[in-house]
């Protein structure tokens, strides 16, 4: 089996411990794997999901396959921005001058 290289997290993943009812639906099913469920019993006598800090893509699977409403919530993260350099800025400068129409719809 090869091991799928991840870049940085694009998404971070908050489990509410309590509320989740450790079936593992979250766990099978996210693709990249930063779901895990812990050894530790929460107040249910089960051992709920928990996001292991990295490698999260904020695809939402885990969101939309739980079953308890409430106990995950995905968050996608910023893109780190792109410099733009001075050559860019300079041809997007000489490309807005000569254009006077207004966009399509």
């Amino acid at each position: 089996m090869t091991e799928v290289k991840h870049g940085p997290a694009r998404g971070n993943i908050l489990i509410d411990s309590e509320e989740c009812k450790g079936c593992g639906l979250c766990v099978e099913s996210c693709p990249p794997e930063c779901l895990e469920l812990l050894p530790e019993l929460n107040a249910y006598g089960v051992h709920p999901a928990h996001y292991t800090g990295e490698d999260c893509t904020g695809c939402g699977i885990c969101f939309y396959c739980c079953p308890e409403p409430g106990a995950i919530t995905v968050y996608r993260l910023a893109p780190p921005s792109k410099p733009i350099s001075h050559k860019d800025a300079q041809a997007d400068a000489v490309a807005l001058k000569g254009d006077t129409h207004a966009a399509a719809l």
